[in-house]
């Protein structure tokens, strides 16, 4: 081993031992006081409010640091004003959710009483994300301070100013054993993900979840993954083309299309495909009269970025697909200094082409052409769940067809990112788009343990007949139990319509 190899070893160590330490603390102090009452639940979520608003210019400020080029109206629309209502209405209903939910009313005068009681889980570790870092780090913060938990945060390494703020801000909010921030590169993350929490929940990509529930999974954490995907678009047949190109165009476009619920590819009636195109292209012109000297244009995060995104469209054009890049007359894009990519309209792929498989996150948007309804439907399902299915067009016959046809984590119809409007509506993804949710009651779900409780003050026991000896009596009792329950079987079977056997 060499002498830097060992270096980083041994700060990946004190790390991991400090972060260690930290987690037994939180969780000390979680047993000494006990699950929270409303108040002290309020309190943490109004005190991580104002360390968000107290501090948004600084914020602000980082984050446009971090991207190179990325406006104030943007970080604020997305970071701090689109998370308000979900975390408004988690406080509101807090109280509400820690209720236990009574079971057998009806045995409670006989001395039987159940119920089930929401109790915290304990420390929630966090694993934030680059394209939304503060956004994606406070409202799973919030939602678990909800369910009565302490919680750690490991923010991204990628959008460092905004990490370090952070971390220098929140011991001005919170102690150590209620909320602790770490930054660190990857070496950090890893470690991170490898301490016992009482729960999980990270943000990113497929490929970095997988190795999140690998490392988790040593101590049995349950977890919750937030990912993405090539997120699909069906243009119904019976659509207004132009306002539909119009809509899927803008939604392209937030955050530079660096957003794990962007439209990816776009599936248009072939008869209306020129249509859909002229539109989008008309949109992002009139969007951008400029780009690179363009204070709303978002840059790609980091280099790496830039370069992938860069590398996918090269990739599809040297293989055959035509590319259209929707430039400014005399700005050479894409450009390296600004790390800005121009809006680009990919046709003709195929599955042989990395656009084809990979999730883009950029600024480009693939459009394919379909003659039957079914076609786009038997695409969509011959690849992984996405987080989210867009459809452009009325509620009608084909659009139930197609939200009973297809899985998604959430189905928005006619606009971008609808499906995350209703504050108390669950977020997620399913199979490679992520596994639970959270945003309203599903998020105070997945930080809870639904604990029953069941006490007994009738003068005999329940359950003992399941202990020896048992005797021809109770052999009786359970022979007759077994043919009623057949019986009552039967008839459902025979009342039933008849499934076709494989």
């Amino acid at each position: 081993m060499s002498t830097v190899d060992a270096h980083a070893d041994n700060i990946a160590d004190r790390q991991r031992a400090a972060m260690g330490a930290t987690l037994q603390r939180q969780r000390q102090a979680f047993v000494r006081d006990g699950p929270p009452g409303v108040g002290i639940r309020r309190n943490r979520i109004d005190r991580l409010m104002a360390l968000v608003l107290d501090n948004t210019d600084a914020f602000v400020d980082a984050m446009a640091a971090d991207f190179g080029t990325r406006s104030k109206a943007a970080t604020l629309f997305t970071e701090v004003i689109g998370m308000v209502s979900v975390i408004e209405h988690t406080r509101s209903h807090v109280a509400q959710w820690m209720r236990a939910t009574k079971l057998m009313r009806a045995a409670r005068l006989g001395g039987l009483r159940a119920e089930v009681q929401p109790s915290p889980l304990g420390v929630v570790g966090i694993i934030g994300p680059w394209n939304f870092p503060l956004n994606l780090v406070v409202l799973p913060a919030a939602t678990a301070f909800a369910a009565g938990n302490r919680v750690m945060i490991k923010m991204s390494e990628v959008t460092a100013n905004t990490a370090e703020l952070m971390r220098a801000t929140a011991p001005n909010y919170f102690d150590q054993t209620e909320l602790d921030v770490v930054t660190g590169g990857p070496e950090v993350a890893a470690a991170f993900s490898s301490l016992p929490f009482d729960h999980l929940f990270f943000t990113g990509s497929p490929s970095v979840g997988a190795q999140v529930q690998r490392a988790a999974a040593q101590n049995l954490v349950p977890v919750t993954l937030e990912l993405g995907g090539k997120n699909p678009v069906v243009v119904a047949p019976n659509a207004d083309v132009r306002r539909s190109a119009t809509r899927i165009a803008q939604g392209r476009m937030v955050n530079g299309g660096q957003v794990c619920v962007c439209p990816d590819y776009v599936f248009v009636p072939e008869d209306r495909l020129e249509a859909f195109v002229d539109t989008a292209r008309d949109t992002l012109r009139g969007m951008f009269g400029s780009i690179i000297s363009n204070d709303d244009y978002c840059s790609s995060v980091n280099r790496a970025n830039f370069d992938r995104v860069v590398g996918l469209v090269d990739d599809a054009r040297a293989n055959g697909a035509s590319v259209e890049t929707v430039a400014p007359e005399g700005e050479l894009l894409p450009d390296p200094g600004t790390r800005k990519i121009a809006p680009t309209i990919v046709r003709d792929i195929d599955d042989t082409m990395k656009i084809a498989n990979e999730e883009v996150f950029g600024p480009v948007l693939v459009v394919k052409g379909y003659a039957q309804l079914g076609e786009a439907i038997d695409y969509i399902n011959q690849r992984p769940a996405p987080l989210v299915a867009y459809w452009y067009g009325p509620d009608d016959a084909d659009f139930r067809a197609f939200v009973r046809n297809t899985r998604s984590g959430g189905v928005a119809r006619n606009d971008f990112a609808a499906q995350m409007i209703p504050s108390a509506a669950p977020f997620g993804g399913v199979g490679r788009s992520g596994m639970g949710a959270y945003h309203g009651k599903a998020g105070f779900d997945t930080f809870s343990h639904h604990r029953t409780v069941v006490g007994s003050d009738l003068p005999f026991s329940v359950t003992g007949s399941a202990a020896p000896p048992f005797g021809k009596p109770m052999l009786m009792y359970a022979d007759v139990m077994m043919r009623i329950t057949k019986a009552r079987n039967r008839r459902r079977l025979s009342a039933s319509r008849p499934v076709s056997r494989p």
